[in-house]
């Protein structure tokens, strides 16, 4: 009989860098409504407000401040958790800072992925190991088919640049550390990567992002500025991919090497839409707001780039499962509850209802 995830998890330990921030926040929630046993590594949240605060994260984990670029830090704390899963999301995550700042985005990471993956290799609990990076990992040539975990690392700027070259990091290691033929008897850890696209979802406050720019004018009755309005993303909600690391991670666990190397979690088609369709959407279902186009000379950005999500969905069973339309009503009623004065324990009992909710909606049964 298929194992749940609860089966699974209940009772692991697992070491979860970038804890702090918003996809973080979600997947130590999620972790811990599976009964695993988590330890965070992350800087300190970096948005005011910060999902990690309003909910009370931290009270439910052990937490520890630290940066991955610190890697004596980095190793102590996981030699001390001595976790069984290790799953890597700490970064700096967006495009336009990137520019600002390219050396700390490349510090981050890349190097940041490499004291992880030592840090992993030093630590002899360790069973499974999970990178995660982004779509933007791939060289888009702006196609309009979606990139396979075969195809070529690139980037234009910065951030998308310094994602390939973790994936080519983590590529490294898993030949040169972790090979998948030498699983059991050089080494014991199952090693992969995981690549998402544009999540949306509650919590997310975080700058040059769409939802919260929408969300901050919102509440400050301002129109939301846009700057490329016809940019085509693959929208998400954000327990979508992160239903795609627990699954890939159990996997890992379950059947150890088999499952190493690349794995894209993007949506479907259908929740491919235009940057401005996507605040149009937002704004009718909050029911208030406005928008209005500048062209302000910022950097380059992609138009298009979207995932053929073909192999998690064959080997994994792994399909997305809300439309554009349920993932923009949840992401909307997550931020109408927050600013409706809910914070605290009730915020984080809401976000465990939508992760419950989610989790009542996935189609296939990997794990019942």
């Amino acid at each position: 009989m298929p194992q749940s995830l609860s089966d699974i998890y209940a009772g692991k330990h697992v070491f979860l860098t970038g804890h702090t921030g918003f996809k973080g926040c979600w997947l130590s929630l999620w972790l811990r409504e599976l009964g695993a046993k988590v330890t965070g590594y992350a800087l300190a949240p970096d948005t005011n407000p910060a999902f990690f605060d309003a909910a009370r994260i931290a009270g439910g984990m052990s937490h520890i401040v630290g940066n991955v670029n610190v890697p004596n830090s980095l190793s102590e704390a996981m030699q001390n958790a001595q976790p069984d899963m290790v799953i890597h999301m700490a970064a700096q995550a967006l495009v336009q800072p990137s520019y600002i700042d390219p050396l700390d985005t490349y510090m981050t990471n890349v190097m940041g992925t490499v004291h992880l993956l030592e840090a992993v290799r030093a630590c002899a609990s360790v069973r499974t190991c999970l990178v995660v990076t982004s779509d933007k990992c791939y060289e888009n040539r702006e196609w309009p088919y979606g990139y396979r975990e075969t195809d070529a690392m690139g980037g234009y700027d910065p951030y998308s640049s310094s994602k390939g070259c973790a994936e080519l990091v983590t590529q490294s290691w898993l030949r040169s550390f972790f090979h998948p033929d030498e699983y059991g008897k050089s080494h014991r850890v199952a090693l992969a990567s995981a690549r998402a696209g544009n999540v949306i979802g509650g919590g997310d406050w975080a700058e040059a992002r769409i939802v919260p720019d929408i969300v901050r004018a919102i509440s400050k009755d301002q129109p939301v500025v846009l700057r490329n309005p016809s940019a085509v993303r693959p929208w998400q909600h954000v327990l979508e991919p992160l239903s795609g690391y627990l699954h890939l991670t159990a996997k890992l666990y379950t059947d150890g090497a088999h499952h190493s190397g690349g794995w894209n979690f993007g949506p479907n088609d259908t929740t491919m839409i235009p940057v401005e369709e996507l605040v149009q959407m937002v704004i009718a279902t909050w029911g208030q707001g406005s928008y209005e186009i500048q062209s302000d000379g910022h950097a380059h950005e992609a138009n298009l780039l979207k995932l053929d999500i073909s192999k998690s969905n064959a080997l994994l069973g792994w399909h997305p499962a809300l439309t554009a339309k349920v993932a923009i009503e949840d992401t909307v009623n997550w931020y109408k509850t927050y600013y409706g004065g809910c914070t605290g324990d009730d915020l984080e009992n809401f976000s465990l209802d939508q992760i419950r909710a989610y989790a009542r909606r996935m189609p296939y049964a990997q794990y019942a």
